[in-house]
Parts: C-alpha cells; structure tokens; sequence
C-alpha cells in the first residue's frame, strides 16, 4: 500500500471571497503563489476597465490564463516535435556510419 500523503486545510482569498481547500502540503505554497497572482491580475484588470463586476474580472483573469496555458502548450508540442525530428536525424546520421 502507498504512503499516506499529507493533507492540510487552506483558506485563499480571490477577489474578496473565502474559499476553503484541501489541500497536498506540498502544494501549499504552489497554491498560495497561484493565488497571489489571481488576486494581482484581477487588481490590475480592475485599474485597467474600470466599474466591472467582480465576476468581470475573474472571467477576463480565466481567459487570461487559459490562453497562457494554450501558448505553453502549443510551444511545448513544438520543442517536442523539433527534439523528435533531430533525433530522427542522430539515428539516420548514426546508422549510416554503421557498415
């Protein structure tokens, strides 16, 4: 049987309202820099678009992230396409040298 993993019980705070977690203890400080930056990308979208609902700047922060983490996976598939066609390359070069 596996090890137990370590929970803990956080509250995060996201745009003026309490969450409560539970959470990996590893992760803890993970989740408390995630919402550091919710918390500070909805501040600056709140200086930027002035008069918005909260839930307008939770959504705009959503999309926010979403196209991030489209654009990190996109580039991810590409460095992984570009490793595999050297690759690829290395075993032509390699087997051609073997007689």
């Amino acid at each position: 049987m596996g090890a137990k993993q370590e929970t803990v019980n956080m509250q995060v705070s996201i745009a003026d309202r309490t969450y409560p977690l539970l959470v990996a203890k590893h992760d803890e400080q993970k989740i408390q820099n995630a919402v550091q930056l919710v918390n500070d990308t909805i501040k600056q979208y709140q200086l930027q678009y002035s008069g918005k609902d909260k839930q307008d700047y939770l959504a705009m922060c959503l999309i926010n992230f979403a196209v991030q983490a489209v654009s990190a996976e996109n580039e991810s598939a590409l460095h992984h396409q570009m490793i595999e066609e050297k690759i690829a390359a290395l075993r032509s070069t390699l087997s051609s040298l073997q007689v």
